[in-house]
């Protein structure tokens, strides 16, 4: 094994950033957005005959509608 590779599968260190920026949990427009996209994403997939591509993301949508409809109580 080359130590780039070694590298490669060890774990990081900590709560190091990588870049990536969660949105708030609280926020409720980032629900929102989030939905609106998976919806639009599951109903193009839907029309070009990927059925289970589809299904995944109304999945991933009914997941933030149900986000949003808690944070609004």
């Amino acid at each position: 094994m080359t130590s780039t590779m070694l590298r490669r599968s060890q774990p990081t260190q900590g709560n190091q950033p990588t870049g990536f920026v969660r949105p708030q949990a609280g926020n409720v427009q980032n629900f929102q957005r989030s939905y609106e996209r998976y919806l639009s994403l599951a109903r193009a997939e839907a029309l070009s005959g990927d059925r289970i591509v589809a299904e995944n993301y109304f999945q991933h949508a009914e997941h933030y509608f149900r986000a949003m409809r808690e944070n609004q109580t």
